[in-house]
């Protein structure tokens, strides 16, 4: 019988690629699945400090098993930014709604407008996951390398994906087939890891 982890999250986007690749090994619950309608607090100034307070928070709840996850889009020529500010980044510069996908794109690409060349337009995703499992604490992390794109370009995907292009492909995450995304993302990647170290703690 697969063991059960709640991901602290309700985002359908996160859970899909959770599931796809962590289902093998556990079944995935949300905080849906668990009745947590609480919003989560994310008010450390680093991915992973984000990832272990939702996680603990959930923990210290419910008694459960979990994990949580926090992900930045850090461009070089921006000193880093939006960073650990990513899902608020228009927000946080009174341009847009908390979370709001389009306000957060037109700002970045507005910030980098004074530089045309992709290479002065690298940047990384980079996703934190924070693990509790029998009171224990573990942090793992993926990262993919790429370049903002000029405009966003594509429908599918969701945050920054239609204006990220991964090193290697022609295509942003946005116009990927979710699959194709899933095999080379940042969260995709940090999900490999957990599942190894889940493996190996079995």
């Amino acid at each position: 019988m697969p063991m059960k982890l709640v991901f602290a999250t309700n985002n359908e986007h996160k859970l899909r690629e959770a599931r796809q690749i962590l289902g093998a090994r556990c079944e995935v619950l949300s905080l849906n699945d668990i009745g947590c309608h609480e919003e989560l607090p994310e008010t450390q100034n680093t991915l992973e400090g984000n990832a272990l307070q939702k996680a603990r928070r959930v923990a210290e709840l419910f008694g459960c098993d979990c994990f949580a996850d926090d992900t930045g889009l850090e461009v070089a020529a921006l000193g880093g930014e939006p960073g650990v500010k990513s899902a608020r980044y228009a927000s946080d510069a009174r341009r847009g709604d908390s979370h709001d996908s389009t306000a957060n794109m037109t700002l970045l690409l507005e910030r980098l407008s004074s530089y045309p060349d992709e290479a002065r337009r690298r940047a990384q995703f980079r996703t934190a996951i924070a693990l509790i499992r029998g009171g224990r604490e573990t942090v793992v992390e993926g990262i993919v390398t790429g370049c903002i794109t000029a405009a966003p370009s594509g429908t599918d995907g969701f945050g920054y994906d239609p204006v990220f292009r991964p090193d290697g492909s022609e295509l942003t995450f946005a116009e990927m087939p979710p699959e194709a995304k899933n095999a080379i993302s940042h969260r995709g990647r940090a999900l490999e890891k957990l599942l190894d170290l889940l493996t190996a703690q079995n």
